[in-house]
């Protein structure tokens, strides 16, 4: 007889984990790894108490926090393509990207220390990025809106690029204006 899984989370335990995942992803972006953890359980409205019973240790916040950031934007790819058609659904989830390193690069300090502990909070990243950006761009060239023949590793570093070139708030225009650049390349064709 197989071993039952983890019992899921009850309704409010889960309200409860996604706020503390939020305040963390605030905290660490904001003050770095040093953020108490009190402060986050406090800014999260809960106890200490409930932040140790779902994360033991700073690097399983920090970790959590990272991977929760991971999720919503690949998650986001199906989300979007449900709303909009393809290429804007494409040039939204671009917008989001950027947003996404931005606070990841935010968040590098705590991120190393969860490397040093030993964890690669980095380990399917990568794959579930392209997963995501393959989902969208095969939706584009299905309803050929977009290229068909741009790889998405093609554009997920087109994309980091684009985020570390005009990756601080300020230059949010400039990283606009660099996102619709690279969207007018995906939809250009050759006339040969």
């Amino acid at each position: 007889m197989p071993e039952p899984g983890p019992r899921p989370l009850r309704a409010d335990a889960q309200r409860n984990r996604q706020r503390l995942l939020d305040a963390a992803v605030g905290a660490f972006s904001q003050h770095g790894p040093e953020v108490t953890l009190e402060s986050i359980a406090r800014s999260a409205g809960v106890g200490i108490g409930t932040l140790y019973r779902h994360f033991p240790t700073r690097e399983a916040l920090v970790e959590a926090a990272y991977r929760n950031e991971l999720a919503k934007l690949c998650d986001a790819a199906g989300e979007l393509l449900d709303r909009l058609p393809p290429d804007q659904a494409i040039r939204a989830w671009m917008d989001r990207f950027v947003d996404y390193l931005s606070t990841k690069r935010g968040m590098a300090d705590a991120l190393r220390l969860v490397i040093a502990a030993g964890t690669n909070p980095y380990a399917q990243s990568r794959d579930r990025l392209l997963g995501a950006l393959g989902l969208l761009l095969t939706a584009g060239a299905a309803a050929q809106t977009v290229r068909a023949d741009v790889p998405a590793a093609d554009v997920l570093a087109s994309l980091s690029g684009v985020s570390l070139a005009a990756g601080e708030p300020a230059q949010r225009d400039q990283a606009r204006r660099l996102l619709d650049l690279l969207m007018d390349g995906l939809r250009y064709r050759a006339t040969h």
